[in-house]
This record gives C-alpha cells, structure tokens and sequence, in this order.
C-alpha cells in the first residue's frame, strides 16, 4: 500500500515530484531552469518527505533520483549569462546525493567536481552561494573526507577566491574547511596560496575592474582565453630559453588599465584548481608594480579584511601541519617558508605578523624534529648566507642560528653536519666582526640612513652566533677548542660591540666549567644525567655554592653564602 506522503494533492511528494519532473523536461525553462523560484522548495520537499519516510523510503528515492539527476544536469549545462543563480538549488540537489547516493547506487564525485566547475567557479563571489558551500562542505566533511578525498584539495583555489571576495563575514566557516584542503598534492601549493591571500584580492579587484562584476564567467573566460598564449610561451621559455617576462614585457603592469589575458602571474592567483605546482609569480617583473600601485593606492574594505586573516589562517594551516603531517612534507615545507620570508604583501602589520608565524613554525617544527636541521643544512647555510641582503634575512637567520645552537645541529651523532654548520657560524662571525661598533649606545643623533639601526641587528645577530658556537661547542665536544678561538678572538676585539664582548666573555668563563656549561647551554633534549647536569624545573629545589657569578646579571664579587637557583631561574 502506498506511503501517506505518496497520495496525491498540492504539497504531497507526487506534487512536488511532478513539478520537478516538468521543470527538467520544459524546454521553455531549459535556459535558466532556476529562475523558477518553487523548484528549490520542491527539491527540499522531496528531500525531506525522502528522510521521513520509513517503509517506502526506497520507493521515494528511486522515483525521485532520475528526476534529481536529470535537473541537476539542467541547471550545471544552463548558460553563463543565466540571471538567476542556480548555486543554493544544486547544493540542495547535491545533499539528496550525499544522503542517498547508495540507495541508488550513485556515485556523486562527478556531480560535486561539476558543481565546482560550472557553478561555484561563476557564483564563488555571491555572498548566499559562498555561505552555503562552506556550509555544504562542513555539514559532510566526514564523508567527503572519506568518500571523496580528494576533492576539497583540488579546488583549495577556488575556496580561496570564495573567501577572498566574501571577507571577514565568512572567516570562521572557512576555518573549519581549511584543514580539509591539506593533502599531499596540496600542502606546498595552499602555504603558498595562503600567504598571497592579499595579492588574490588585488587581482580579483583587477578583474572587477575591468570586466564588471565578479559573478558571472568573466575569469573563467580569461582563464580559458589565456591559456594558449600561457602554453605558447611556456614552450618558448623550454626550448629557446627566453623567459616568460621578455614576451610580456610589463604589459597590464598598469593597475587602472584592462587585465593582460597572458600575465602569469593572475593566471596563476586566479585559477579555480590545484595543479601541484609551486607558484612563480613572485619572480615576474608584473609583480613590483601591481603591489606598488597597491601599496600606494587606498586599500578597500576586502583588502583590509584579507590582511588581517590571512595570518589567522597560516596560524591554523601550521598548527595542523605540526599536528597532522609528517617530517618529509616538513622537510619539503621549511625552505619553501624560508624562501618566502622576505617576499609578501607590502603591509608593516600584516609582514610583522606573517613572519612572526613562520618563525614560530621553523622552531616549533625543528622542536618537533630536530634531525630536520641535519636534513636541510643545505638551505639553512644559504640562509645564512643571505643575512645581511635586508632586514627580514637577517631576523630569519637570528632564528636559524638560535635553533641549530639549541638542537646541536640535529644530535649527537650529526658531528658532520655539526662541523659544517659551525664553519659557517665562524664565517658568519668573522665576516661581520669588524663592522661592529664599541659604543652603539653614544649613537643617539638624527640618523636619516638607519645606520644605527642596522649596527644595533648586527650586534643582535652576532650575539645569536656567539650564542650558537658556545651551544655547538658545548654539545659537541670536538668543537671546543676552535670555539674557545673564535670566542677569544671576539673578547680580544677592540672593534666588537659591548653586548657582543660581553656575551663572549661569559661563555668563555662558562666553557672552563664543563659540567655546568652542559646544564646551561646544552640542548633542551637528550641531555642526559650527569656531575651539574641539572633539570631546570626543579630549579627552585636545588642548592649550590660553585657557580660563576658572572651568571648573575645584577650579582658581583665572591659568594658570601649559598644561593638558590631562584636567583637564575625566576618562579611563575
């Protein structure tokens, strides 16, 4: 006997079935099939009536399936020039396929890639169509995530635009997405994608700007009208061995002007999917003047938004890369975050707060994994290299020198590498030794060059090396007599900065105090037990006499009685 839900009367499943069924054979509505505004409460009807019913629920979703289907077809295939969106309508179709694609043996991967690609890729700037995708995607993550793995991690790009047009409003949604889009194809491509969240704005304004709103097909038309000139000259650059940039030359480099259909680098912030490839257009001459007109142009309200979030986001993407991935995605990540250290959007707030975040990731992951830095002294050394090319190279260097001294270059038993990376500290050292100034503190005049400025991060960043040789030296202990060297040559140096000197003649005193110098300059892990080996949580507990006062910073001339190590170690 047929179900209640099947009898037939307005509002009755048959109703809203027959509605359905005439609205995907109406060739009068074949154009834009979602201008009908009833068709999106049927669909829901029949969902629902589906999920209520009990006995003849298998019935109802055979009956219902090929009409769902055959509309779906419909509103994916409908011109681009439709009026009406067709966004909330195919999510809701798409969520009758999720629910019971099994009852009818469906597999709906095809139907999620299409509604990426024919919809979400034209309607991802309407605030009603983004909303709902994200909530789409949230309210399925577990069986997207096992069912469909990888389709989140391939269209990342497009969720980006998404957010990027939709702002802050949507920022907490996007959140609980943002892990979903982390896999093995995608973990590089999205680091990148996300800290160029701010360049995506200004290329979406770009286009905006230049072809009207940005619902519609307008950078799906740029994408495919570019791409032939983007293969042509990619083939050009392998064969001939020019680059892509002689062809371009600096056309669309105006921001006010029309979009250049074969500027790279917007075809690469602007693509809809993941193609696993690390971004380059930081390297194209486009790049200089589209943030220069940015940086000196009023920043809208979308930009603004982008800034502030795109730091929120890179904190959530590293905490679930620390948490989730394992050391060889970090091994291929960290040079990929060293490189770009010093290459962002031109914003003081938003440049301060990115490079804080990946710092904070480097010395969290070499925390985590200490055989990294043994793994990756190649870039580590080129680094080091690089510190004084500007301000940014030298802060990421100080951390760099900060962790290979806390982590004994990787181990104990990393004595190759150990070598090598001490090698480059010395010529560190050496190299900037004799540019430091006795004094710094006399230099309080108008300084309109910044040499103060720069004198003062040298100093700080020597501190860190000395650091880091007493640190190596003391962990391996092969390396202590060149250290004993480099620190004498420092503390004999009439030319080194008083901060500087007094560091090295600390750990100078420190080194002839083997067992105590272990305690306080070795590594944090794998220590060991051993004659002034000491855990410093319990620092408050322990009572010594034989200990250099030079260690106290306000402390000076003989013991006159025991001391606890709460005069070192200050109790929270």
């Amino acid at each position: 006997m047929a179900s209640p839900e099947l009898a037939a009367g307005d509002g009755s499943y048959d109703f809203h079935l027959r509605s359905l069924s005439a609205a995907s054979r109406d060739s009068a509505a074949a154009a834009d099939p979602a201008s009908d505004p009833n068709l999106l409460e049927s669909v829901r009807r029949v969902c629902e009536m589906c999920k209520e019913a009990k006995g003849a629920s298998d019935e109802m979703v055979a009956r219902a399936f090929p009409v769902m289907s055959k509309l779906f077809q419909r509103c994916a295939a409908a011109p681009t020039q439709s009026v009406a969106s067709s966004g909330v309508l195919l999510l809701t179709i798409l969520q009758f396929f999720l629910d019971f694609g099994e009852a009818v043996l469906h597999d709906a991967d095809g139907s999620l890639r299409t509604f990426f690609r024919t919809c979400l890729s034209r309607e991802f700037a309407d605030p009603i169509v983004a909303e709902r995708t994200l909530e789409f995607l949230i309210a399925n993550k577990t069986k997207i995530l096992s069912s469909f793995p990888t389709l989140i991690p391939q269209f990342f790009p497009l969720l980006l635009k998404l957010i990027a047009s939709n702002g802050e409003r949507l920022e907490r949604k996007f959140s609980e997405v943002l892990p979903l889009m982390m896999s093995a194809g995608s973990f590089l491509p999205l680091f990148l994608s996300l800290m160029d969240l701010p360049m995506l704005v200004v290329a979406l304004e770009k286009v905006e700007r230049s072809s009207g709103t940005l619902i519609g097909s307008s950078i799906a038309t740029i994408q495919k009208s570019a791409a032939p000139e983007m293969l042509l000259a990619l083939m050009d650059e392998a064969y001939t061995g020019s680059a892509i940039e002689d062809a371009i030359g600096n056309a669309g480099s105006d921001d006010s002007g029309p979009l250049d259909l074969a500027d790279p680098m917007f075809l690469d912030l602007l693509k809809d999917e993941n193609d696993g490839i690390a971004a380059k257009h930081w390297t194209s001459p486009t790049i200089s003047s589209t943030l220069q007109a940015a940086v000196n142009s009023p920043q809208s309200d979308r930009l603004k938004q982008s800034l502030k979030m795109a730091p929120r986001f890179l904190t959530l993407y590293f905490a679930t890369a620390l948490r989730d991935v394992n050391d060889s995605l970090l091994c291929a990540l960290i040079p990929v975050v060293m490189s770009r250290y010093a290459a962002m959007f031109p914003d003081k707030v938003y440049s301060f707060e990115v490079r804080k975040r990946l710092s904070d990731f480097i010395l969290a992951a070499f925390q985590r994994s200490p055989d990294i830095i043994a793994l990756l002294k190649k870039p580590i050394t080129d680094r080091l290299g690089e510190a004084h090319d500007n301000p940014a190279k030298t802060e990421l260097a100080l951390h760099l020198c900060w962790a290979i001294g806390e982590h004994g270059a990787g181990g104990k038993n990393r004595k190759d590498v150990a070598r090598e990376l001490f090698e480059n500290l010395e010529l560190l050292l050496y190299e900037n030794l004799a540019t430091s100034r006795l004094g710094l503190s006399q230099d309080t005049g108008f300084d309109p060059m910044g040499a103060s400025s720069r004198k003062s991060s040298q100093a700080r960043l020597l501190c860190f090396v000395v650091t880091a040789i007493a640190k190596l030296a003391t962990f391996h202990n092969e390396l202590l007599p060149r250290a004993r060297v480099s620190l004498a040559k420092v503390a004999r140096s009439r030319t080194s900065d008083r901060r500087v000197w007094q560091r090295a003649c600390d750990y100078l005193g420190l080194l002839n105090e083997p067992a105590i110098c272990l305690s306080v300059l070795g590594p944090s892990t794998a220590q060991g037990n051993g004659p002034g080996i000491v855990n410093w949580s319990e620092g408050g507990t322990k009572m010594v006499a034989h200990i250099p006062f030079y260690l106290l910073a306000e402390q000076k001339g003989a013991p006159i009685h025991d001391f606890s190590f709460d005069d070192l170690v200050p109790m929270e």
